[in-house]
């Protein structure tokens, strides 16, 4: 096993890792930048570096800064987390080459699966069902109009090394696709460096679907089952949760088996995540890979029993996998929210100050995973993810109850936060039943007013025990003392 073990992140992914180093008696080396001294993983960690000024580029994402760093403090292999660098290739290899372990893929893996035209001649190759479109990149705008045609409108046009939902743009009408084409070409030279894009057949109000797999260095692979991540809010998930109350086990069986082929088709190694996007009938299809651990992978872990940081650092030790399909289990239900610091009010932007208040909600079931504390800064340099909430419970309807329980404990002042708009999504009524795909936050205008938690507690508590249905057209008004007039007014 390794003796020291550098963690190239933030926040609260520094922190889990290093958690999970000192439970395996591993020293761990946190690295900061100038905004980040004070941080919560600073404190944590065993040994604590900076990295220097407070841009990405100059602290987190600085290749040589973090190698030269890692071989001064004889690091035996480096954490990437999520983000930064871990789905780099060229970093990847710049480690391998160091002598120094990466925890995660090989290089070779996440070039394969980072390309995303390869990716998906690969999946095609292998079985594992792709949305229909090109598998190459598009030379010209005559030919992606030709070929728009022929799978027909609408149609997603999509940056090769696209992610996180930047360089992508949705056309429903042939006269859009000249002036989308030409857009999508200059977003993705501006976000990722190369202008290839692709085309595939816009797939309507389709849920997100994932599996995590896992493999080691011996050919063994598992499946930890899916996680349903259709709340999303500008294709960036928001509320996650495992199982999926829309996938049933022939459907789960099918997915599970698909994931596995496409984990073994690259040769892969570690955690990784098989994104699927799956249709009204049940009808899945490949939407990318993610080479690394999920920001969701709690949910995952607390239905499982699984503890997906350690058996990432036994992996990438050398260790076979420390359990077979055969004893992985679904238990129970599992939900996650993700709390970010920005305002719902103001067009959801990012807020920035001094934590002076802050109060995590506890409780038999409660997981809150943050990288802050009492006395953070949130800063203007980096993803304003802050925490996430993971609430446990015997079947759906007890976890969403627990988690509108823990949201509506959690406080923090100072800095305008997401959690009244998570308790919004959760206390209504078709995340409730389950009937939401991942357009479902555009579609429902309403849930961007910001409710008073008491009152979503009591909405979502009645519409789980099946007493009451809401008025249609009714819109939320009251709150506080006035919470249970407004149920009876509004509620039948």
């Amino acid at each position: 096993m390794f003796k020291k073990i550098l963690i190239a992140n933030r926040g609260e992914i520094a922190v889990r890792v290093i958690r999970a180093c000192k439970e395996l008696g591993i020293t761990s080396a946190a690295v900061y930048s100038d905004a980040d001294k004070t941080s919560l993983h600073t404190i944590l960690a065993d040994e604590s570096y900076s990295l220097g000024a407070s841009t990405a580029s100059e602290s987190y994402l600085n290749k040589n800064k973090i190698l030269d760093l890692a071989k001064k403090i004889k690091a035996d292999a480096i954490h990437p987390g999520y983000g930064f660098f871990s789905e780099n290739s060229d970093f990847i290899h710049a480690v391998e080459n160091a002598g120094i372990t990466f925890i995660g893929p090989s290089s070779k893996s996440v070039r394969m699966m980072g390309n995303k035209t390869e990716a998906r001649t690969l999946m095609s190759r292998n079985k594992v069902p792709i949305v229909p479109g090109a598998i190459t990149p598009i030379k010209n705008s005559d030919e992606g109009m030709k070929l728009a045609s022929q799978i027909s409108y609408p149609v997603l046009l999509k940056a090769v090394a696209g992610g996180g939902g930047k360089g992508m743009r949705k056309i429903i009408l042939e006269e859009e696709f000249l002036s989308s084409f030409e857009a999508v070409k200059r977003e993705a030279v501006k976000s990722f460096a190369n202008d290839d894009i692709y085309i595939e057949k816009y797939i309507n109000n389709p849920r997100h679907i994932e599996v995590q797999v896992f493999g080691d260095k011996f050919g063994n692979y598992v499946h930890l089952f899916e996680r349903e991540c259709s709340i999303q809010r500008r294709h960036q998930k928001i509320i996650e949760e495992a199982p999926s109350s829309f996938v049933d086990s022939a459907t789960r069986e099918k997915i599970t088996s698909a994931a596995i082929k496409a984990a073994k088709a690259c040769g892969y190694y570690n955690a990784g995540t098989i994104e699927f996007l799956m249709d009204s009938k049940k009808n899945f299809y490949f939407l990318e890979m993610n080479t690394r651990i999920q920001v969701e992978h709690p949910v995952t872990e607390l239905i499982t029993g699984k503890d997906l940081v350690k058996e990432q650092i036994a992996v990438a030790a050398g260790k076979p996998l420390s359990f077979t399909q055969d004893e992985i289990k679904i238990n129970n239900h599992s939900i996650e929210a993700r709390i970010y610091a920005e305002d719902p009010q103001n067009n959801f932007l990012p807020s920035t100050g001094n934590i002076s208040t802050y109060y995590e909600p506890s409780g038999p079931g409660v997981r809150v995973d943050s990288g802050i504390r009492r006395g953070s800064a949130v800063s203007v340099y980096y993803d304003p993810l802050v925490s996430k909430v993971i609430c446990w419970d015997s079947d759906r309807e007890k976890a969403i109850k627990k988690i509108l329980r823990a949201l509506g404990e959690y406080n923090i002042s100072d800095i305008a936060n997401n959690i009244s708009f998570l308790m919004n999504i959760l206390s209504s009524e078709k995340f409730i039943s389950g009937e939401f795909d991942i357009n479902y936050l555009e579609r429902e205008k309403i849930l961007f007013d910001s409710p008073k938690r008491n009152t979503d507690i009591l909405k979502a508590s009645a519409i789980l025990a099946g007493q009451l249905k809401l008025r249609k057209g009714m819109v939320q008004k009251k709150s506080g003392a006035d919470s249970n007039k407004w149920i009876e007014q509004n509620y039948e």
